[in-house]
């Protein structure tokens, strides 16, 4: 390992010549501090320590997955903030939010995740509010994750892996067809109003009324 550059905001270190066991033994080491993201990319490792605007988009988001999943009568197994890897891509990284969903029977029960065997998460949640350095949509690709919503300061979009191995922004999400970006983002903006509880509970009446083949955007209560 080399010596590191960091950038002007201090929750952002970019180490460069890291060999994957340098990033195994840094694993190791962040394992009890969960405020920290590790990103691996063929010799590169950057770690970031999430801001509060984040996090709180990145819970809601997460939230709106669960009531999804619930209302739609859908099974889930939480990856939450796993770290995935490939030895064999030098590739790694830990999502801000993942699950299974179509593959949640797989995973059921299980205590360990062995993507050489195992599925990737069918669902992830990408929020970048501080522009990461490196290219996390292209290792989510090599990866094999099917669909990530991806959020920045240009909006929410639904990225859907493609034949060709690239991310293409799709209108609606494959694993939940009845919603759209346009439908997250109102109910994300909300929180500006009402609490997270309130604004959930709002966003579970917007399901049911889609689901009972109600059209049209979404109408929150003021």
């Amino acid at each position: 390992m080399v010596a590191g550059s960091s950038t002007t905001r201090p929750q952002r270190l970019v180490l460069h010549g890291v060999s994957w066991r340098e990033y195994t033994r840094m694993l190791r080491a962040f394992a009890d501090r969960p405020g920290f993201r590790l990103t691996y990319d063929r010799g590169v490792l950057e770690i970031m320590s999430p801001l509060f605007e984040h996090e709180v988009d990145v819970d809601l988001l997460g939230r709106f997955v669960v009531a999804l999943t619930e209302e739609l009568g859908l099974p889930l197994e939480a990856g939450r903030s796993t770290t995935f890897r490939r030895r064999r891509m030098q590739r790694g990284l830990e999502p801000d939010h993942s699950w299974w969903i179509a593959h949640a029977p797989q995973m059921q029960g299980k205590r360990r995740v062995d993507l050489k065997v195992d599925p990737p998460p069918d669902l992830a949640i990408e929020v970048d509010v501080t522009h990461r350095l490196l290219d996390r949509m292209s290792i989510y690709a090599r990866l094999g994750v099917p669909e990530v919503w991806h959020l920045d300061a240009r909006g929410l979009t639904f990225q859907v892996l493609q034949p060709n191995g690239q991310y293409a922004e799709q209108t609606h999400s494959p694993t939940f067809p009845l919603i759209t970006p346009t439908d997250l983002t109102t109910y994300l903006t909300l929180r500006a109003q009402h609490n997270q509880n309130e604004v959930v509970r709002q966003f579970r009446i917007f399901v049911r009324q889609r689901i009972s083949g109600a059209t049209g955007p979404a109408t929150p209560s003021p």
